[in-house]
């Protein structure tokens, strides 16, 4: 499959799992080029094809495809510039983790080790006008340290390796803000402790072969 017929299966997949509505989100990858793959602005990614796809330098300017670029190409290109290993970015605005971002602050607390190991430390960034470099600012101190993040009124954001890899991401964040908020509607969910997730951490990489370093995760 190639990178942009990956694009196209998870821009089905984010619509069919309701982490969009209507015209909402945007996806990219960074192509062996070093050029960027993304959306156009105003489709519904349930419609989205081969075609709706479009090929930018890292400047904005377009490269192939028609229609216009993603109203916010500045927080992908932002991403990809700052993280030289991101090769995929989602952004949607999955309900559960959306409203999380309504009501948390500064980051989500350690609940599950499957999470902490895949996902590691999750920021709440502070609210930022769509499309504007403020969203970029509010992304920028975590950016080294984080691939997922919710944006306060605004949705969420996960970098990936692959556009799979991204998705997947989203899908475990989207799941994760769920069970979150159903618990706390039944009562006062239990954390991980700190003795937790030091445990956790020292046998991520025997046991997982995941490396983990716990100075970027308490």
């Amino acid at each position: 499959m190639s990178v942009k017929e990956e694009l196209v299966k998870v821009c089905h997949l984010v619509y069919k799992n309701k982490f969009v509505a209507a015209y909402d989100g945007n996806i990219s990858a960074r192509t062996e080029n070093n050029t960027i793959l993304i959306t156009r602005s105003g489709i519904c990614k349930g419609d989205v094809t081969a075609d709706d796809i479009i090929e930018t330098d890292f400047d904005g300017h377009i490269i192939s495809g028609n229609g216009k670029i993603s109203t916010e190409n500045k927080l992908h290109f932002f991403i990809y510039q700052k993280r030289k290993d991101a090769k995929a970015v989602v952004h949607c605005h999955p309900v559960y983790a959306t409203a999380l971002g309504l009501i948390e602050e500064n980051f989500l607390a350690h609940y599950f080790p499957e999470v902490l190991l895949t996902l590691g430390k999750i920021p709440v960034c502070r609210y930022a006008t769509p499309s504007t470099s403020e969203v970029t600012d509010s992304i920028e101190r975590y950016l080294a340290d984080s691939n997922a993040f919710i944006l306060q009124n605004h949705g969420a954001v996960t970098i990936g390796n692959s556009v799979m890899d991204a998705y997947y991401k989203m899908e475990k964040l989207e799941h994760t803000a769920k069970t979150i908020l159903a618990a706390r509607a039944i009562g006062n969910p239990r954390t991980l402790t700190e003795k937790n997730i030091r445990d956790l951490l020292s046998i991520s990489e025997s046991t997982y072969g995941i490396k983990s370093d716990i100075n970027k995760i308490l």
